[in-house]
């Protein structure tokens, strides 16, 4: 499978600008869709950015110390997708991250911060799917990173950031599966309700139940991660 870049034309900061769009394009892939490899070819990239095969290397290798490439002797350059035992570890850890964060808004957070949360869903009310799935697993990605973001932590934002890039790719992989879509949107309720009530140890509860619940599906039904 070939990757479909566009060329980068400003000369400042090649590797960065090559590493972002590789990343970009490795997100936004359904890398579970198949379980054939998607190798990454370096000379072509190069090409295809117009740009010296450096930068490129040397984006390749962030992204392989971040987990979302690996290198293979003799072979070449590959996407990473997570084992099943990686997914529900990274969920579990995503679990405790934005339960703190749940606390922290309840205590922090003003109230048309927290008001911002219901208006993701007006397209969705009182648990019927009223646009597509792929706009509501859009919705769902922002959610969550907006509770992360409104804990106003910078350490646990930080911490947050690369794991969830990684979970966008499985979020978005389970969001039509089972009846995870109306399970979702009920839970996204009560945990907006919390918020608004200010009742921190129910908001905390949950976050932590809605993020274990995803942990529970993968292991029970993601077996195109094994």
């Amino acid at each position: 499978m070939r990757i479909a870049v566009a060329p980068i034309d400003a000369p400042a900061s090649f590797k960065n600008k090559a590493y972002a769009a590789l990343k970009g394009v490795i997100v936004s892939m359904d890398v579970y869709h198949s379980r054939a490899d998607i190798r990454l070819d370096e000379r072509r990239l190069a090409r295809d950015f117009g740009i010296s095969r450096t930068p490129v290397r040397e984006a390749m290798a962030q992204l392989e110390r971040e987990g979302f490439v690996r290198a293979v002797p003799r072979r070449g350059i590959y996407v990473v997708r997570k084992t099943k035992t990686e997914v529900i570890e990274m969920i579990t850890a995503w679990a405790a991250l934005e339960s703190m964060a749940a606390r922290l808004i309840t205590e922090n957070a003003i109230n048309d911060e927290i008001a911002a949360l219901r208006r993701m869903f007006v397209n969705f009310e009182n648990g019927e799917l009223r646009a597509h799935l792929d706009e509501y697993s859009e919705a769902n990605i922002e959610f969550h990173q907006t509770i992360i973001r409104m804990s106003a932590n910078r350490v646990l934002i930080d911490l947050a950031e690369n794991l969830f890039t990684h979970m966008r790719m499985i979020r978005r992989k389970t969001i039509g599966e089972k009846d995870r879509v109306d399970r979702s949107i009920r839970d996204h309720m009560h945990i907006i309700e919390a918020l608004e009530a200010r009742d921190t140890a129910r908001a905390e509860a949950l976050v932590r139940d809605h993020a274990l619940g995803l942990a529970e599906h993968v292991a029970k039904y993601a077996d195109y991660l094994d």
